[in-house]
């Protein structure tokens, strides 16, 4: 993997982030990997519920970088994650404040806004918010989401918005300091894939992400019927669905979890790249990060219409509304010239690898400090 690391003027980092580190890799991992300073970066993890007698902060580090969460005892129950602000997670601020207390006027830098009140707590020299997802839209999301969002984007000194409809949604509650960031692509991790595709008989097309309540799992059932002679090809971790509710069929298969490492691989052995999200209010204002991912792989794309996709990719991705389009869609874009294809893509690559991203973001930051500085010296 690629990393540049960019300064932010030897100012300690803390994130705090839904999401957990060693889980899927994307935004938040590949922005945090390089900004992050060897043993001054903390990435706090929402707590986790455990069976287990042990209890209290737990801590990780990962290549320099420092994962931090709360096991919260739950005897008699399954593990789980427990939210940022939830009943259970009781004492998690005074846990890390305890272990990063001392740190003098950090960067913090925040993904869930139900983690505001450790943000504040930490006295940051500066206050980001990445916004990468309408979280209060999520299945399941807390009531006091909503109000926390707004409450962060107004206090953040810089708001980072994760896509066009995102940045439209956030950037009237802060405009003077709200940015758009699209995510981003490494080209080169996925080169491999160009390299391993060959011919086969039955031809595949897959997805590579998370399968959760924003996937059309009906379409994908129905896309099983309508390609008797492909396989369709399901790749990742399931969240908030259960495995009995999906859509079954001789040729769709579900191969659970990838690493980032092995996803050029997995990508190498598919014909044609699916993004079969559903149009709902989780949807709304989603820019993947996979569309950049699949067609640096060399892979031609069939999404339905998510908003941003459309916005950025029009000229590329083929988009269809149901089953049947999808097939159809599937069986054209196999004759799609691929130098044709690259040639549309190569400045949108440029334009969005992740160093050119995080670089900028430091930049922001870097003035930002210096700004906050010579305030309070004046």
């Amino acid at each position: 993997m690629s990393r540049q690391p960019s300064s932010l003027s030897g100012s300690p980092l803390v994130v705090l982030s839904h999401l957990r580190w060693n889980w899927v890799w994307q935004r938040p991992q590949h922005l945090i990997s390089r900004l992050a300073s060897p043993g001054q970066t903390w990435f706090v993890e929402e707590p986790l519920a455990s069976p287990e007698p042990r209890a209290g902060l737990q801590s990780e580090n990962v290549r320099g970088i420092t994962r931090l969460w709360m096991e919260a005892r739950r005897p008699g129950k399954p593990p789980g994650y427990i939210m940022f602000g939830d009943p259970e997670a009781e004492g998690y601020k005074r846990l890390i404040l305890q272990r990063l207390g001392y740190l003098e006027r950090p960067v913090v830098w925040l993904y869930s806004p139900m983690a505001l009140d450790i943000a504040r707590a930490l006295n940051p020299a500066l206050l980001v918010y990445d916004v990468m997802d309408d979280l209060a839209s999520f299945k399941g999301a807390p009531e006091a989401m909503r109000l926390r969002q707004r409450q962060a984007l107004a206090e953040a000194d810089l708001v980072f918005a994760g896509g066009r409809s995102l940045f439209g949604g956030v950037a009237r509650h802060n405009p003077d300091r709200t940015f758009l960031f699209p995510s981003g692509v490494e080209p080169e991790h996925y080169a491999g894939a160009r390299r391993l595709r060959s011919s086969r008989r039955r031809p595949v097309a897959g997805y590579v992400g998370v399968i959760d309540e924003r996937i059309d799992l009906e379409l994908v059932g129905r896309l099983a019927v309508e390609l008797p002679d492909w396989d369709i090809q399901m790749v990742g971790p399931l969240a908030k669905i259960d495995a009995g509710s999906l859509p079954c069929a001789p040729n769709l298969l579900y191969l659970g979890a990838r690493s980032y490492d092995e996803l050029p691989s997995v990508m190498g052995g598919f014909d044609v790249a699916l993004m079969p999200f559903a149009l709902n209010e989780a949807t709304r204002s989603i820019s993947p990060t996979k569309t950049l991912e699949y067609l640096a792989a060399g892979l031609p794309v069939v999404s339905t219409r998510i908003a941003d996709v459309v916005s950025d990719f029009g000229l590329i991705v083929d988009f269809q509304d149901d089953a049947a389009g999808f097939a159809a869609g599937c069986r054209a874009v196999l004759g799609h010239s691929l130098a044709e294809r690259d040639a549309k893509l190569r400045p949108l690559l440029a334009r969005h690898h992740w160093n050119s991203i995080a670089a900028e973001m430091s930049r922001l930051i870097a003035d930002s400090l210096n700004a906050r500085m010579r305030e309070e010296s004046a």
